[in-house]
C-alpha cells in the first residue's frame, strides 16, 4: 500500500520537475528566422509592410538600415556584433522590432589575412589577391588603402561629371 502510494506521487513530481527544467529553455530562445543575419560590408533587402515609414537603428555603428518606397529596406553590414532596428508608421505605431546580426565576411569572399607583428592586413583573392580593407586592419594599412579607394572614387566621379558636361 505505501509503495503504490509513492509510485502514484513520484510520477506527477517527476514531470513537474522535467517541466521545470525544460522551461527556462524554451522561453528564452529566441526564434532564428527572427534575427536578420548579414555579413559584414554586405547587404540584404528585407520587406516590410507598405506603411512604414521611420526607421530608427540601435547602433549605426554596426548595422546602416534604409527605408525605400514600397516597405524595401536595405540592411548594411557596417561593424561586427547585433543591434537592432524599429519600424514606425507615420502615427508612431511600431510595426517591427527585429535583430540584426553582422557577422564576419563570409567563405566565399576568399580572404588572406597576413600579419606583421600586430598589425594584421586583408586581400581578397578571388582571382588576383587585392588589398581590400576590413574591421581589425592596422591602422596605417586601414588608412592607405582607404585613401586610395576615395581617390579613385572621387577621379571617377569627376570623370562621370566632365562626361555629362560635354
Amino acid at each position: 500500500m505505501v509503495l503504490s502510494s509513492l509510485r502514484n506521487l513520484a510520477c506527477p513530481l517527476f514531470g513537474l520537475a522535467l517541466a521545470a527544467l525544460l522551461w527556462p529553455a524554451s522561453v528564452s530562445a529566441e526564434p532564428a528566422s527572427d534575427a536578420i543575419a548579414v555579413n559584414v560590408d554586405q547587404a540584404k533587402l528585407v520587406r516590410l509592410p507598405a506603411r512604414a515609414a521611420t526607421i530608427v537603428v540601435g547602433n549605426p555603428l554596426i548595422a546602416d538600415v534604409s527605408l525605400q518606397n514600397g516597405g524595401i529596406v536595405v540592411v548594411t553590414g557596417k561593424g561586427y556584433g547585433a543591434t537592432n532596428f524599429i519600424a514606425m508608421d507615420r502615427t508612431g505605431e511600431v510595426l517591427v522590432d527585429r535583430q540584426i546580426q553582422v557577422e564576419g565576411p563570409s567563405p566565399s569572399d576568399e580572404l588572406v589575412t597576413v600579419y606583421r607583428g600586430l598589425d594584421r592586413e586583408t586581400y581578397s583573392c578571388t582571382p588576383v589577391c587585392q588589398r581590400r580593407v576590413t574591421l581589425g586592419d592596422g591602422d596605417a594599412y586601414f588608412k592607405s588603402a582607404s585613401d586610395q579607394a576615395n581617390a579613385l572614387s572621387s577621379q571617377a566621379g569627376g570623370t562621370a561629371n566632365a562626361a555629362k558636361g560635354n
